[in-house]
């Protein structure tokens, strides 16, 4: 008996030492994912890692000039730090699209009739092209012949049309219009999933001790849903700074720039976009600065996350 139990725990030893049949299966079916993640990802970062200390135009040969990259993106280009003050001001909009989200999902979570078509309607606009979205507003927000201006003109609110896209900050507006109707949706379906997985239990012992409905939302809700909470506002602040295809859509950086986000500044500087002069080196330069920025701010919600967490 004891033999046996010896062969039995060296067999198992031997499969626990190499790789089973499932475990290689599993590994060749991921491979060609990890191959195009690596080919698409990590490669384009080294190239550009290395551009970033050179002068180049993607035609002609790059010129080695070290740092005058990362100088010229301190010390002589304020536009750039101006695009990314704006992206700041873009992210604000989570102040509004979070507790929006929020709010539709409880509403939404009750056993109303129609709450399936309202759920459909609000998550459509999720799923649609982002420059779709972006030229609709531009249509719709037009000095001229615009949707906007017709009905606040037809009501009496306004004697003649608003040029919206003519200043920065009811550009900025608009644009932030037209990110939380296309991202409110899928938060929304986010939290609503959360809320379906707390226990109703909890809720029947809440209404037996009498507590209010505020009660049950801050004692109950919010804390049963803060670990999908803290998910959604890490990817809507990550997603928020990188956005450039709204922008670009919609406003193209106007007027004079004063929309320009961090993302849309790099990406003309890339492809000669807009009136500017391809400059590979210098947006890879800024792609980098962009890139530390983003992880620093990831890293700073994640610890405030977890000492929140924590207390």
């Amino acid at each position: 008996m004891k033999a046996d139990k010896v062969k039995s725990l060296k067999l198992e030893h031997k499969k626990q030492k190499g790789l089973s049949k499932d475990s290689v299966q599993a590994f060749l079916m991921v491979l060609p994912m990890l191959i195009g993640f690596f080919i698409f990802t990590y490669i384009p970062i080294i190239y550009i890692l290395r551009y970033a200390f050179y002068k180049y135009d993607g035609f002609t040969a790059g010129q080695f000039i070290g740092f005058d990259n990362f100088i010229r993106l301190f010390m002589r280009d304020p536009a750039f730090w101006k695009s990314l003050a704006n992206t700041m001001i873009y992210v604000g909009k989570l102040i509004i699209e979070i507790p929006l989200a929020l709010i539709l999902a409880v509403l939404l979570n009750q056993r109303l009739k129609g709450t399936g078509f309202f759920r459909v309607m609000l998550f459509l606009p999720s799923i649609m092209s982002t420059a779709i979205i972006g030229l609709i507003f531009s249509l719709m927000f037009a000095a001229y012949q615009g949707v906007i201006n017709g009905m606040l003109q037809d009501i009496g609110l306004i004697t003649r049309p608003i040029n919206w896209f003519g200043n920065k900050w009811s550009a900025m507006s608009v644009l932030i219009m037209a990110s939380v109707w296309q991202s409110v949706g899928i938060n929304m379906i986010f939290f609503l999933m959360a809320l379906q997985n707390i226990p109703k239990e909890l809720y029947e012992c809440a209404n037996i001790d009498g507590a209010s409905g505020f009660r049950r939302f801050f004692s109950i809700t919010l804390p049963m849903i803060a670990p999908i909470f803290q998910v959604v506002l890490l990817m809507a602040i990550v997603g928020s700074i990188k956005v450039s295809d709204l922008v670009l859509a919609s406003t193209n950086g106007q007027p004079a720039g004063q929309t320009e986000v961090v993302m849309t500044y790099v990406f003309k500087y890339f492809f000669g976009y807009s009136g500017r002069a391809v400059e590979i080196g210098y947006a890879s330069a800024m792609a980098i600065i962009t890139g530390i920025f983003l992880g620093l701010i990831t890293l700073v919600y994640l610890k405030l996350s977890k000492k929140m967490k924590a207390e």
